[in-house]
């Protein structure tokens, strides 16, 4: 068996799968619809729209199929966001890539596949849809077409959820996203007996930037700040512009959250950005954080509260000084 190497682009590629929201959430008659036509149209047992995360592919529909994600290294999938076209194994059985797989020589026993990989309009390939037949079959050119179209209308529908969850300027989570991402973590961290903490960041003097220096500077000191939010914080934690000049961060934690040193770390961060920008301003920056244990009653908007209001009352002894 011949594991997929991984893309160039796996770090920008799992951020976009990410901030859409989309993983570990129920079905949706709007993608099932898809993959019940194609697995009609093309007379096959499987039929899937496939998101590859980090170590696993992820299962969002799923027709003919038991389980709801796999390895990703034994995925078909992993090898098929690698091209732009669709990908196709007439018969794994002559396929030294695949010959071996446990996917072929278990169940499900695929002996065909086919996977249009489905890609975002920034170029990330995040996953397929993918039709797979316990029997080898010819694809033809219309088959590749007939798939490439289903593919589309997938595409379609994950474009759609991009524009309600992801703030376009920053490319993080909008307040949607992360009400929508933040309700599945902390449900998770529940089950798993972890704490949960808010951070929320508002920059200082933004109004200053745009007064000053425009709101053209002003967008680059938020897609900055955005910046080394994703390098100062845990691919794990939940990352969010969540209004205008207002950033928000929730962290899961076995014990209890020290913030003081995590807000050290990220502050020096930002510093070191500072002494190294060209830009005639500094970023600066106020944060809260409010900390909630495991299987509390608190809701997600009382957390955040409690959040932003810690974060004022930084923000009033910033202007004091």
């Amino acid at each position: 068996m011949l594991c997929a190497p991984t893309p160039d682009n796996e770090e920008s590629r799992l951020q976009t799968l990410h901030n859409l929201s989309i993983l570990d959430t129920p079905a949706e008659e709007r993608f099932d619809r898809i993959t019940r036509l194609a697995k009609r149209l093309f007379n096959v047992p499987i039929c899937l729209v496939s998101l590859i995360d980090r170590d696993r592919q992820w299962f969002k529909s799923c027709q003919g199929l038991g389980v709801q994600e796999t390895g990703r290294d034994i995925s078909f999938c992993g090898h098929a966001i690698l091209q732009s076209d669709v990908f196709v194994v007439e018969d794994t059985f002559t396929d030294p890539r695949f010959a071996d797989n446990p996917l072929v020589v278990q169940a499900p026993h695929i002996r065909f596949y086919a996977g249009f990989p489905l890609s975002m309009p920034n170029g990330e390939r995040l996953g397929t849809l993918c039709i797979i037949d316990e029997a080898p079959r010819v694809f033809s050119e219309q088959d590749r077409l007939s798939l490439t179209d289903f593919g589309r209308l997938v595409e379609n529908e994950l474009l759609v959820i991009q524009q309600i969850s992801l703030d376009s300027l920053t490319n993080l989570s909008n307040r949607r996203g992360f009400e929508m991402l933040a309700t599945q973590t902390i449900a998770n961290s529940d089950r798993l007996g972890l704490n949960t903490s808010l951070m929320v960041f508002d920059l200082d003097y933004f109004k200053d930037i745009n007064d000053q220096y425009g709101h053209s500077e002003g967008d680059k000191a938020l897609q900055a700040f955005a910046a080394l939010l994703l390098d100062g914080f845990r691919e794990s934690d939940v990352i969010a512009r969540f209004a205008g000049d207002e950033f928000i961060v929730l962290l899961s934690h076995e014990s209890e959250l020290d913030a003081a040193p995590v807000v050290a770390r990220f502050t020096d961060l930002v510093n070191r950005y500072n002494q190294q920008s060209d830009a005639d301003y500094d970023i600066a920056f106020s944060t809260g954080v409010a900390t909630r244990e495991a299987n509390s009653d608190l809701s997600l908007n009382e957390f955040f509260a409690r959040a932003d209001k810690a974060m004022f009352l930084v923000k009033a002894e910033h202007h004091k000084s």
